[in-house]
């Protein structure tokens, strides 16, 4: 029996490209900082944060995408059907696909909210706070992607500990949001849960259902 050896330099690729993305975030967007001072500062004294926010969820979406593709069991049956100047989606396209919409339509939902709620000077501290964590996050993503795709395990049970893993980071985000000195969050504690249960735990299962079911 001859095995084909899978080949990974798309990921590769994927990475160096998101890397070069930082870094031309970090040089030219906030002014040659660092990774540590563009965490540690203050809404304040930073800027280009509306474009540094595009690329920190752009680099994370693709990362999380290419993470996450490996474990999707197969594409449905509709989207296989359709076919762009010939190709079809793998499990990369339909995974990226996905966040893509997800991400798009929570944003929307996210800014209709905050706007409805009369918190609309809070959107940008939101948006500011958010690049913070997703940047974070992005970085564990480039090391998971790595040991994913190019290290030997047991596909099952590591799958077991990214699932805890996601868990807790979500769990973290949830926190990070309600406790941040920026207070990025609707003034009023009920709007405070509703947007908690409306757009932070509600979406997550609804990309789970499309993604796994």
């Amino acid at each position: 029996m001859v095995r084909i050896v899978q080949q990974n330099d798309w990921v590769v690729f994927i990475i160096i490209g998101c890397v070069l993305l930082y870094i031309f975030m970090l040089l030219y967007l906030h002014r040659d900082s660092s990774v540590k001072v563009f965490l540690m500062q203050k809404f304040a004294d930073s800027s280009n944060n509306f474009l540094s926010w595009l690329i920190v969820s752009s680099v994370f979406t693709v990362l999380l995408a290419t993470f996450i593709s490996q474990s999707i069991p197969i594409v449905p049956k509709k989207i296989t059907d359709i076919h762009l100047f010939g190709y079809e989606l793998n499990k990369f396209g339909f995974a990226f696909l996905s966040l893509i919409l997800f991400y798009g339509l929570k944003c929307i939902l996210s800014y209709l909210f905050y706007a409805g709620t009369g918190s609309n000077k809070r959107w940008k501290l939101f948006q500011f706070d958010a690049s913070k964590f997703y940047f974070v996050f992005s970085l564990l993503l480039m090391v998971l992607c790595v040991y994913q795709f190019y290290f030997d395990f047991n596909r099952l049970k590591l799958f077991d500990y990214y699932f805890i893993g996601f868990v807790a980071v979500f769990l973290f985000k949830i926190f990070f949001y309600i406790l941040s000195p920026n207070q990025i969050l609707p003034e009023k504690w009920y709007y405070k849960f509703l947007y908690l249960c409306t757009l932070q735990f509600t979406p997550v299962l609804v990309l789970w259902s499309v993604l796994y079911f």
